[in-house]
């Protein structure tokens, strides 16, 4: 059985946390083989020698997790090349150790709440995307604060802010409001324009780090990804 499309598929589960974007489509997988044993490995990449390692740190955790979880892998091989930290991120996570044990001395906490802060930014990002269409087409304030999730035509925008607003345990069913603050508590009409303008801001952000971080990778390695086992 050829496993390798669903250790793929696997893989484009996993998120840059910062960018809010599959390492598949970002480029971040150099190669990605299964073995006729079930030995799955995964060679990781990023844009520069020095990115942090709390975010490489869980884009490596979470690639092993989502692979290993796989039906019919007998085990993952993850790891994370060229980075200043991959000593410790590799054996860490191939120890299924922790961010603090793997750094002992220097990591005080875990990156459970980091990880919370980078869902907060994509669903507040998302508001935008999602409503920007409606502004376009002329819905006022007014509007916007009584629009729901339910009452928004289906797309990959909307499921995504749906997907991030369910890991921060925000409303995300279709009764929920399409604009909400970092509670859960939806915005009055009089709020909308400050609240829209501060989720442009998020989206453009994560956006224009994004293209950097895009740039940056094509920079620094000119071989495209080994993306066939």
């Amino acid at each position: 059985m050829n496993l390798r499309p669903a250790v793929w598929a696997a893989l484009a589960t996993v998120l840059d946390p910062e960018l809010d974007e599959p390492i598949t489509e970002l480029d971040f997988v150099e190669t990605c083989t299964v073995s006729p044993d079930g030995v799955a490995s995964v060679v990781l990449r990023l844009p520069t020698f020095f990115c942090a390692p709390n975010f490489s740190w869980l884009m490596v955790a979470d690639a092993y997790d989502a692979v290993s979880a796989v039906p019919g892998v007998t085990r993952a091989d993850v790891k994370l090349a060229d980075h200043h930290a991959a000593a410790e991120i590799n054996g860490g996570v191939a120890a299924q150790a922790g961010f603090v044990e793997a750094f002992s001395g220097q990591a005080v906490a875990e990156l459970d709440e980091l990880r919370k802060q980078f869902f907060r930014k994509a669903a507040l990002a998302g508001q935008d995307r999602v409503a920007q269409p409606l502004v376009d087409a002329g819905a006022g304030p007014e509007d916007l604060a009584a629009t729901t999730l339910g009452q928004l035509d289906p797309s990959p925008e909307l499921d995504r802010m749906r997907k991030r607003r369910a890991a921060l345990g925000l409303p995300h069913g279709d009764d929920a409001p399409l604009l909400i603050d970092a509670e859960g508590n939806a915005i009055p009409p009089e709020a909308v324009p400050l609240h829209l303008r501060r989720a442009r801001l998020q989206r453009v952000g994560i956006e224009t780090n994004g293209a950097y971080c895009k740039d940056l990778l094509k920079a620094r390695y000119s071989h495209p990804a080994t993306r066939t086992s």
